[in-house]
């Protein structure tokens, strides 16, 4: 880990630059080498993070992670939506396996609560769609979209509520009212019950209270100490609620610039942006895909990407779609995150394909597109423009030099750069973290 000098606390935010599944977690702990602290700032336990080192597999869904650095300080910010008896199940996974995380986590005091109504109502509402022939968002079921509604309603419990039981119970009866209400006359659920919701509350209140925060102070003072901080983003750009193919997102702001106000601290803090990529393109869930390919049949690419790959979603073990490398939608993505550089991963996937193609841009309407519209019925006429490059039989798994790379792969990643327009400073070529190639250190220039 770095040792800190005062005046010099440089902070690096990583974000997804896809659909999600991008390979973020490995790229955060690969860098919390160089971190005092790492926060997360959107989403909730929707997001799975695969962590693999010295070939030991750890998945995290709503603690940052940077936990597996010893010593390290992990925050959640007050842009992320907690469940708390989620929050504590993982803490408890994770002691067992020996890594200590109550010392060292922090969550902020403005996090909205996911509450069991939110999870009854995401799975009704999923319910419904699909008996009204509407079809399904792909929601994980978690709660995670009611829980951000009552935050901007302006009535969500958040988890300051926790440490004061008389108004807990009091928001709590209200927002419990409303939530059966919709339960019972619009979707036809079963309505919940008050007291197990306040009971259980408060049982977990108790366990959290040592770790509230005021996350953004504490960012602020570890610069002011010269500690970097790594800002860690959960799913990926073009899920984004404003920018990404709505209605098929998620329900959070997943992009860079949300490092700021999902944790607390000005956009000056922001130095340095890392967009991860995967050298190919999957997604979970419904939504448009232009690069998609078919997966089912043994022999093909898709198929190939999906197995070697190993493309099932960590939270829901779904399959994820796979398709081509599309450059037109990271384009959209550079535009929105600001990114300073890339890392590739999962290029090891690649490796034995007889030629690989990727999306330049889009056919529609007779028109020629070279970035992702934002319509999301626009998207599905869009007819995917490719450049096509010889494979490479030789292996790229493990390997820690851009030099040791097959040319055809080098030639690639080359070309890559030049249609996006954005440097790749690393190359992730396999699931450890000791598997990456560097060229420029987001936190060493």
């Amino acid at each position: 880990m770095q040792t800190s000098k005062p005046g010099v606390g440089r902070n690096v935010v990583v974000v997804g630059t896809q659909w999600g599944d991008e390979g973020k977690g490995k790229v955060v702990d690969w860098l919390t080498d160089h971190a005092t602290a790492v926060v997360r700032f959107q989403g909730g336990h929707n997001a799975g993070h695969t962590l693999v080192i010295k070939g030991k597999k750890t998945a995290l869904q709503l603690i940052p992670s940077g936990v597996m650095r010893e010593g390290v300080l992990c925050c959640i910010g007050n842009g992320v939506v907690v469940d708390p008896t989620h929050l504590l199940l993982e803490i408890e996974r994770l002691e067992a396996a020996g890594v200590e995380v109550r010392s060292r986590l922090l969550i902020s005091e403005s996090c909205p609560l996911i509450l069991p109504f939110h999870v009854a109502l995401d799975h009704a509402r999923e319910l419904q769609r699909e008996s009204s022939g509407v079809g399904k968002i792909g929601t994980t079921g978690k709660g995670i979209g009611p829980a951000y509604e009552d935050k901007v309603a302006r009535r969500a419990l958040r988890v300051q509520d926790l440490k004061h039981p008389e108004r807990f119970e009091r928001k709590l009866r209200e927002a419990l009212e409303l939530h059966n209400f919709v339960l019972q006359g619009f979707l036809g659920a079963s309505p919940l019950e008050f007291q197990p919701i306040f009971d259980h509350a408060m049982a977990v209140a108790e366990q959290l209270r040592p770790m509230l925060a005021d996350v953004g102070v504490r960012i602020h003072d570890t610069n002011l100490g010269g500690g970097n901080v790594l800002f860690e983003g959960a799913q990926g750009t073009l899920l984004d609620i404003d920018h990404g193919t709505y209605p098929y997102v998620t329900s959070s702001n997943c992009v860079a610039g949300t490092a700021a106000a999902g944790s607390g601290v000005g956009p000056d803090k922001l130095h340095y942006i890392l967009g991860i990529t995967k050298a190919y393109t999957t997604r979970v869930g419904s939504g448009p895909f232009p690069t998609e390919l078919p997966m089912d049949e043994p022999g093909t690419v898709g198929h190939h990407l999906s197995t070697v790959g190993q493309e099932r979603g960590t939270v829901t073990g779904r399959p994820r779609r796979c398709g081509w490398l599309d450059a037109a939608a990271m384009k959209r993505s550079i535009l929105i995150n600001g990114l300073s550089g890339l890392c590739i991963t999962k290029l090891d996937v690649l490796d034995g394909l007889s030629e690989i193609k990727m999306g330049i841009g889009y056919e529609m309407d007779g028109r020629h597109i070279d970035i992702l519209p934002l319509d999301a019925d626009e998207i599905v006429a869009c007819r995917p423009i490719y450049e096509t490059f010889p494979g490479w039989t030789e292996p790229t798994v493990g390997l820690t030099r851009w030099d040791d790379l097959p040319l055809n792969a080098r030639r690639y990643l080359e070309r890559v750069q030049q249609v996006i327009g954005a440097p790749i400073d690393m190359v992730s070529t396999g699931p450890d973290r000791e598997q990456t190639i560097l060229l420029r250190h987001p936190y060493l220039g």
